[in-house]
């Protein structure tokens, strides 16, 4: 008990997760990869996963902290976003309450797990009796938008992602509702940058699907979007566009070449605006 458990969903993008474990693995005491056995989406479409990915997932796996859990994840009773949740709970289950659980997309790359780990440690009392006092462990993501010219844009405003729990009563995806301790960690979030068949399979497939209003139109200034143009442009988000006012542009084709040229200093919100958003938290949630 009260150890660092991390969970992943294995999807259609299930390739991104070689770059999302690696920066996880050494500080995990145990992996989880949740899969469904019949290799549906939440929408009730099927993919397919090369048997070399399970190669490379064995060989990577020095420590054998990996574990493949198979389940029925897809209810076709259920909307996507239903799915969603009901996928996440019943992995934080396997993963084992009592522990810390910490669930990560596989587009996502931590870019200092251990500093997160030392954040979730202080608060290790709230692993006794967590259904009494959930609470949930953020952290920021730079969500990258579209490699172009040698780079890539990307939101200027880092967002919440509340990556951990000690109690996975999840009402929309990993959000419990519940108490949010904000900590000063950044994860790079891949999220649209892909090219433009995955984004069609991803904006189809994932939780959200039936929340993207126009489609069409937000791929359209998706595609013609690039490092010339992009000053001239804002509200780039594909729910709301306004929550994605502004792009920033950085150099790397990669995300080790982005990790190591972006200015986190200049992203990174400051410790007394986490300290303001705690201290409301904290009010906010006492009585509750």
């Amino acid at each position: 008990m009260k150890k660092i458990h991390v969970g992943f969903l294995l999807s259609y993008d299930y390739d991104k997760l070689k770059k999302s474990i690696p920066p996880v693995y050494k500080e995990a005491d145990a992996i989880f990869i949740a899969m469904d056995h019949k290799s549906r989406t939440w929408s009730g479409e099927t993919f397919e996963v090369d048997p070399a990915f399970f190669e490379w997932l064995e060989a990577f796996d020095v420590d054998k902290k990996i574990q493949l859990y198979k389940d029925d994840f897809y209810d076709a009773n259920l909307i996507a976003i239903e799915n969603d949740n009901r996928e996440r709970h019943m992995l934080s289950l396997k993963m084992g309450i009592g522990n810390w659980l910490v669930q990560i997309d596989s587009d996502e790359y931590f870019v200092d797990f251990a500093n997160y780990v030392k954040d979730l440690r202080r608060f290790d009392s709230y692993l006794d009796n967590p259904e009494k006092k959930n609470i949930q462990i953020a952290a920021y993501l730079i969500n990258l938008y579209k490699y172009t010219d040698n780079g890539v844009l990307f939101i200027k405003e880092p967002t919440r992602g509340i990556i951990a729990t000690n109690y996975p009563n999840y009402k929309v995806a990993r959000n419990t509702r519940k108490r949010i301790v904000y900590t000063q960690n950044i994860l790079l979030h891949e999220s649209i940058a892909r090219d433009e068949a995955e984004l069609v399979l991803k904006l189809d497939n994932w939780g959200h699907n039936i929340e993207v209003q126009d489609k069409d139109a937000f791929l359209e200034k998706w595609r013609t979007t690039n490092k010339s143009n992009y000053k001239e442009r804002e509200n780039f988000f594909y729910i709301e566009p306004e929550k994605w006012k502004h792009l920033e542009f950085c150099e790397g084709n990669t995300i080790e070449e982005i990790r190591k040229n972006i200015n986190l200093e200049g992203i990174m919100p400051s410790k007394f605006f986490i300290a303001k958003k705690n201290f409301g938290q904290y009010f906010k949630h006492l009585f509750k």
